[in-house]
């Protein structure tokens, strides 16, 4: 990429809490940033106001089936952008030769085949797709090793874990790092009191504005427990150098501790736009459009351990990792179906936790040896999770 010339992204996800939070930041430095590319799942409508806006050169849409509505839509707006649609076409735009950057924002399990595409073809890969590193982690880090891809996570926890670590990617000297976790909305309940929970107070997350499944996942602390096989994979660190604290208030977003005894954090305000700022501009800085931290207003900060009793899949991950293989891969597809259901109300949300500890307690693991490994795995845990469902 020439250095004068500015940054072509791709942003898959764009119609998402994510996408909205990087199309803020990109809009504030159009002379750094230009969207090249705009994805979203299904949402056609949205994703044409947001090609008025950018003017993106192209725009795809994932469901197949959106593609005559989003071509027809762009036509009648008179934009020039070319209009795509399927898997296909989003790894095409992930891996082309004139993207610089993928914003890789897709949720869920669908978002791992043009994460892997845009590694394979060594572009700098700003991810907030945890599913990438929790079904396929050995995979996308070897892919990124072997093409040169520059991998930034933008989700907070790991967004300050990569900026206290050392910059030459020495880690020999790291202690351990440690993740926070604000609690979500059901810090200090006991198992108990959480039978009732509705989705809709389960999304109403007390610091975040997030979507709805990833809402879900901060209640039952599952997030959390992802987010350590995440750290695992992205920063080579063995479980047992990897802790999880309790942090309410949301301004420490995770910490480095080193073997001298040096602990260093990384704080500011709960808004996704500084992490993706760093990923964008690393490693220079640019404004984000987030203000700095008022000490005044944060006279203490608090942290306490996670209550895994009440709240078990922080847990199940942690074992899900430690079996290894495609136990990850399918802690993760069980997580998927049993959110969804607490989403469509044909699930409790105590049962979230226990639907995904009967699955790994009756699948067997296998080695990850393959992405159809992982894949089959991932089909397995779902057909498990469906019948499940039926029979509970």
């Amino acid at each position: 990429m020439n250095a004068d010339a500015p940054q072509r992204i791709a942003l898959l996800g764009a119609t998402g809490s994510i996408g909205t939070s990087a199309l803020d930041v990109i809009a504030r430095h159009p002379e750094r940033f230009v969207i090249d590319t705009l994805a979203a799942g299904s949402r056609v409508d949205a994703l044409i106001e947001l090609c008025k806006k950018f003017h993106p050169r192209f725009a795809v849409i994932a469901d197949p089936s959106g593609y005559e509505a989003l071509k027809n839509g762009l036509s009648d707006c008179g934009l020039r952008t070319q209009a795509a649609a399927g898997a296909a076409a989003l790894n095409e735009r992930a891996s082309a030769e004139d993207v610089d950057t993928v914003i890789a924002a897709i949720v869920g399990a669908a978002g791992l085949d043009s994460t892997l595409a845009a590694a394979r073809a060594g572009k700098r890969l700003l991810l907030a797709n945890k599913e990438s590193l929790v079904l396929a982690g050995e995979l996308l880090m070897q892919t990124a090793h072997a093409s040169g891809a520059t991998i930034v996570p933008v989700d907070s926890e790991h967004n300050a874990i990569f900026q206290c670590l050392p910059a030459h990617g020495d880690n020999r000297n790291v202690s351990r790092i440690i993740l926070t976790a604000s609690g979500g909305p059901f810090r200090g309940k006991r198992r108990a009191e959480l039978a009732e929970v509705t989705p809709a107070q389960a999304v109403a997350h007390p610091n975040w504005s997030m979507g709805a499944k990833i809402s879900v996942d901060s209640a039952t602390l599952m997030n959390k427990g992802l987010e350590v096989i995440e750290a695992h994979h992205l920063f080579g660190m063995a479980p047992s150098r990897i802790s999880v604290v309790v942090h309410p208030q949301s301004i420490v977003h995770s910490m480095v501790e080193y073997d001298d005894g040096s602990t260093l954090a990384q704080l500011g305000r709960p808004d996704m736009r500084t992490t993706l700022a760093v990923g964008l501009a690393w490693p220079d800085r640019v404004a984000s459009g987030v203000a700095g931290l008022d000490w005044q207003q944060h006279s203490r900060l608090d942290f306490e351990p996670p209550d895994l009793d009440t709240f078990p899949a922080l847990q199940l991950a942690f074992d899900a990792m430690a079996t290894g293989g495609t136990a990850p891969a399918m802690l993760n597809a069980l997580n998927e179906v049993a959110v969804s259901a607490f989403l469509q109300a044909q699930c409790s949300f105590l049962g979230i936790s226990a639907l995904v500890a009967a699955g790994l307690n009756t699948l067997e693991s296998e080695p990850a040896s393959s992405l159809d490994a992982l894949l089959a795995a991932d089909l397995r845990a779902r057909a498990f999770g469906a019948e499940y469902l039926r029979t509970h």
